[in-house]
């Protein structure tokens, strides 16, 4: 993943707005819960479809869910039971920032992420 060599906000911004969508990948990462972080020896991980997340930040700061979709255009998740109400009544998907969301129960289900995992540990 190419480096960001600017020290400007603005140039920063962009580098990630523009950023192709293979090294988006690397903007989805969440930290690991302690017993994770502990068993495997990496402090953050990308976010699948499947892991269950706490929220860190903002109005549903400690729900905890099921993550039900990773947006890798916009770089945000969907969790489970995290939603807003509209003007007309409809709940919709609240989308949240990888950074702010907490691993706290990984989805084991892919062999190749799980072997990725294990490499530190």
């Amino acid at each position: 993943m190419a480096r960001i060599s600017s020290i400007q906000p603005r140039k920063q911004r962009k580098y990630r707005y523009n950023a192709p969508i293979h090294v988006r990948g690397a903007f989805l990462h969440s930290p690991l819960a302690g017993d994770l972080r502990e068993k495997y020896g990496k402090r953050s991980f990308r976010v699948v479809t499947g892991d269950t997340v706490k929220v860190l930040r903002g109005e549903f700061a400690g729900t905890e869910g099921v993550v039900d979709k990773v947006d890798v255009k916009n770089t945000k998740v969907l969790v489970h039971g995290v939603t807003v109400k509209k003007a007309n009544g409809e709940d919709v998907p609240r989308p949240l920032d990888p950074s702010k969301v907490m691993i706290t129960k990984l989805n084991t289900k892919d062999a190749k992420r799980m072997a990725r995992l294990e490499v530190k540990a």
